[in-house]
């Protein structure tokens, strides 16, 4: 089978996570790392045991021509560097979510990676939890009869993990299109995050083409989940059916109600497991076409757009 070499541009917590991820996977070559502080450079080089480092994502990629150019940074800078992946050759560019910052964005992405046949990959890795597939799994047994609803929460803001709940509300509804979005923002403090800029609290309701309604609560005015200690993880997902519910809550286990009774599992947030196997996608996509990664660019702007429009 090919190796695929990979570029890394971003090297903070969640780039290494990547880069770690890559590193140990034998389908990968990782040729280089970039980071615009020095002294990351240094201590990714020691731990990756990688000889290609620099500040300059755009001399690195036309320099290594990596097929994968994967990048972690902030989300101002989501264009230019898409541009930077398409423009050295890459096959694939993968990177962090929200995909951009606005639709108007999101657009010109995918209008870029669509002119050049490069694909992206958007990085909702939590689907790849024990837990989150086992209540996958139980909504497509039948268990809970015809689906009606699902509900999504989570207490960090919208640019945190709306992208999340989205994404994960559309598979467990098997992706079918939204017909109808709106939605209720409320305060501005969390636009003074330069990182994550948000409004403190996003209502909003969608209507799949099948019938199933989605209600979203994410931000400060979202539910509590006590059964959760930290509030970036607190988040759940709940879908209901004509004959009981499913419900994951990202680092508190799975629990289900159906007409065989109560069952319960555990699960959390779990990156060494789940970058696992989103980065062994990225392989089998490349080894085929026909096998489109869980987390591909088109499935994310489908997301992105039921948002984005919800929020506008």
């Amino acid at each position: 089978m090919s190796q695929y070499r990979v570029l890394v541009a971003g090297i903070g917590r969640r780039g290494m996570d990547h880069a770690h991820t890559f590193n140990k996977d034998m389908r990968f070559d990782l040729v280089g790392v970039c980071d615009k502080r020095a002294d990351r450079l240094r201590d990714a080089a020691a731990q990756l045991k990688v000889q290609n480092i620099g500040t300059s994502a755009r001399s690195m990629a036309n320099n290594l021509r990596p097929d994968i150019f994967c990048f972690c940074t902030t989300p101002d800078t989501r264009y230019e560097l898409v541009k930077i992946g398409v423009e050295c050759g890459a096959s694939l560019v993968a990177f962090e979510k929200p995909m951009a910052l606005s639709l108007s964005e999101a657009n010109e992405i995918m209008s870029l990676v669509r002119r050049a046949g490069v694909r992206t990959v958007v990085c909702h890795q939590h689907r790849y939890g024990a837990h989150y597939r086992k209540a996958k799994e139980i909504i497509e047994s039948g268990l809970l009869g015809t689906l009606h609803t699902i509900h999504a929460t989570s207490c960090a803001w919208m640019t945190h993990l709306m992208t999340h709940l989205v994404d994960y509300m559309r598979w467990f509804n098997n992706n079918i299109d939204a017909q109808w979005v709106m939605a209720q923002a409320s305060g501005n403090g969390k636009f003074k995050d330069k990182q994550h800029p948000s409004p403190d609290y996003i209502a909003g309701v969608i209507h799949f083409a099948n019938g199933v309604r989605g209600i979203i609560d994410c931000g400060a005015g979202a539910p509590d989940v006590p059964e959760i200690d930290y509030w970036w993880r607190k988040s759940r997902i709940s879908a209901h059916g004509t004959l009981g519910f499913a419900e994951v809550l990202t680092n508190a286990g799975w629990r289900a109600v159906t007409g065989e009774g109560i069952s319960t599992g555990r699960g959390k947030m779990d990156y060494e497991h789940d970058m696992r196997l989103y980065v062994a996608d990225i392989a089998r996509w490349l080894d085929d076409d026909k096998v489109p990664h869980p987390c591909n660019g088109e499935s994310a702007y489908e997301g992105f757009e039921i948002r984005s429009r919800g929020c506008s």
